[in-house]
Order: C-alpha cells, then structure tokens, then sequence
C-alpha cells in the first residue's frame, strides 16, 4: 500500500485572520435575524406568530438580564468605594500575610483596577484584607 503525504507539509505561517466572537446580540441583530427567517422560511410550513413573540420576549428578556447585571456590577462597586470611605480615620488591623498582621490608621483610599484600597501606613490593602475594625473614640 502506498502512503498518503500532505501537499505541504510543515506549513504553519499561513495567514489566519484572528476572529473574536460578538458574546451579545442586540436587537437590531435579532431583527436582522427574523427578517432573514421570514424571508428564507417554507411558504408551506410558514413559522408561527406564537414563535416570533416567544423569541422577542426572550431575547428581551436576556438583554434586560445583561443591563440588569451590569448595573449590579455598578452598584457593587459604589457600594465597596463607600465603605472604603468609612474607614477612613479609623483603626483597622489587617492582614499583610497569611502569618502577618498589622495595626494603623486608614489614611486614604486608593482605586486600583477599579477596586477601592485602603492605604494604612505607606502601604495598599483590598478591602478584604481588612480584618478588625477599632470602635470609633469620641471626647
């Protein structure tokens, strides 16, 4: 029997276009997308209205759920930045490794990448790092 060998073997710089898939579809695609299915549908099995609309409210329904998580994101992060801000002046403990731990006062809050940290010291801290609170002393 003889052997079958690739025409070009060894080949591995061919030009590849680098394609990065859409995640979401809005509605100007679903639309483009129901008119592409009406016009392409069988005229003897034609698609049902029922259909349509039980595509137009999920689709609906999974770009309200896609707002409705980025402005829970949002929220999450004003909700994080405001508590930063109410330690502010206050006495925390945290943790500076998992065997060390250290005491100072939040001088300032810092964003990095988004993220509200505290600056105890000369030094950053997540917000998770944050261990112990000192009660606020009033004279």
């Amino acid at each position: 029997m003889s052997a079958i060998h690739a025409i070009t073997p060894g080949v591995s710089n061919l030009n590849e276009v680098s394609r990065i898939p859409v995640q979401t579809l809005n509605q100007e695609d679903f639309l483009k997308l129901l008119v592409t299915q009406l016009t392409t549908q069988d005229p003897m099995a034609p698609k049902q209205d029922t259909d349509f609309f039980a595509e137009m409210a999920t689709f609906s329904t999974l770009e309200q759920t896609r707002v409705m998580q980025a402005d829970i994101a949002l929220l999450r992060a004003d909700q994080q930045i405001t508590q930063a801000t109410g330690l502010l002046g206050r006495t925390v403990e945290v943790s500076v490794d998992e065997e060390t731990r250290a005491v100072g006062t939040v001088d300032a809050i810092q964003i990095e990448a988004g993220r509200p940290m505290v600056v105890v010291g000369d030094r950053l801290f997540a917000l998770s790092e944050v261990l112990a609170i000192a009660p606020t002393v009033t004279t």
